[in-house]
């Protein structure tokens, strides 16, 4: 290398130099790995070619310590490491074997998140308490709309892919082996606070004047949608997946063993399709959204935005305006509301009520897998069974 001057062998292996390119005239040493090819080039921070000598053994005593012991060599940061594991996932994504997305979403989160905790840290500093730390840590840097908590699953996900970091760095023989996380991310259950009655009965009073309040005539479609689905939503226990997905084709009314009038809902949603039955005026409220609805063939969705394309954020700003105007927005816990705290009303109502845990889970897609239909599935009739007391 044309760049080296002064250069001295002190044994084989074993080599200080300074460097031509630089200002400075420091000493460098350079190591050979021991049965590699490998070389580990260190700064020895001195002008004096007796005191590089020494802190060149130094080095080599050091290099071969760490060999023996399994103490990894060289120092990366997390960043650096992080970047490998992207590029690979690029590469992957190249040929095949993950999405597109994938590689895009990690690299989002490394560099919004992951960098921020630990990037400039040598990885082979970064332990468990690291680990078990980054959920508080997420949690309080937290810069959501509203300050909204963000969620257990954001987490776990975002530690998948710390975890994933580490892992390569575990290949690439940057850090030891018990460096690797232990466990299961630690995480608090977010409360997702239902709406008492006194609650609901004012969220439907707030709704029905913040909708006549709307000034403009696309503002009015949309809180008219948003208010009858947060009716549709309490009333049925539909999870925002399945409400994505419901079509008109998946409403119809039938009548029950007494000749009432009920509307039965096929749903679709975490890759189960399933039936649940409700109230009539629930088919009241999907019919107030079809008379303004733009799509209203079979197949189209009931939750669609003003031009007819399926709603991706089921009113998200719309139902956060309408619970801020109710002073409903932060619940007991002091956690802000969700679309699925919509569905925790349905079920904490009807158990007040003290409707069959049997058919509340049957009717809410939980635990009890059954693929019956809900309106025949068992001798008790589900409209007796389930109340249906919230509607107004």
């Amino acid at each position: 290398m044309t760049f080296l001057t002064d250069k001295e062998e002190l044994k084989p292996g074993l080599v200080i130099f300074r460097r031509g390119d630089v200002q400075h005239r420091n000493w460098y040493c350079r190591v050979k790995l021991p049965k590699s090819d490998r070389y580990k080039t260190i700064s020895l921070k001195t002008a004096d070619v007796s005191s590089a000598r020494d802190r060149a053994y130094d080095h080599d005593a050091d290099l071969r310590f760490r060999i023996k012991h399994d103490v990894p060599i060289f120092n990366h940061s997390f960043s650096q490491i992080a970047k490998e594991y992207v590029d690979l996932q690029k590469r992957r994504a190249a040929t095949g074997q993950v999405s597109d997305a994938r590689w895009r979403k990690c690299e989002s989160v490394i560099r919004a998140r992951l960098d921020l905790y630990v990037g400039s840290t040598q990885i082979h500093l970064i332990g468990q308490d690291r680990w078990d730390d980054y959920p508080t840590w997420r949690r309080e840097t937290s810069k959501g709309r509203l300050r909204e908590q963000v969620s257990d699953a954001t987490i776990r996900f975002e530690m998948s892919i710390f975890r994933a970091v580490m892992g390569l760095a575990l290949k690439k023989r940057y850090i030891r082996a018990e460096q690797l996380f232990q466990g299961r991310p630690t995480l608090a259950k977010m409360r997702r606070d239902a709406f008492s009655p006194e609650e609901y009965r004012k969220l439907h009073t707030v709704g029905r004047s913040w909708v006549k309040a709307s000034i403009r005539p696309s503002s009015t479609w949309y809180r008219t949608v948003a208010y009858n689905f947060v009716l549709i939503m309490c009333n049925t226990g539909m999870r925002p997946s399945e409400a994505k997905n419901l079509r008109w084709r998946d409403v119809s009314i039938r009548k029950d063993r007494e000749g009432r009038d009920v509307a039965v809902l096929s749903v679709t949603g975490k890759g189960k399709a399933r039936g649940l039955v409700a109230p009539a005026s629930v088919a009241e409220y999907i019919d107030r959204i079809r008379t303004i609805a733009k799509a209203k063939e079979p197949d189209d969705r009931v939750f669609t935005t003003h031009t007819g394309e399926p709603a991706k954020s089921l009113y998200k700003n719309m139902i956060e305006d309408l619970l801020t105007e109710a002073e409903l927005r932060q619940g007991p816990s002091g956690i802000p509301r969700s679309t699925y705290s919509f569905r925790h009303t349905y079920a904490t109502f009807r158990l007040s009520e003290g409707i069959d845990v049997y058919f509340l889970a049957e009717q809410m897609g939980c635990q009890i897998a059954c693929n019956r239909d809900p309106l025949f599935a068992s001798n008790r009739d589900p409209s007796e069974a389930l109340g249906f007391g919230l509607s107004m």
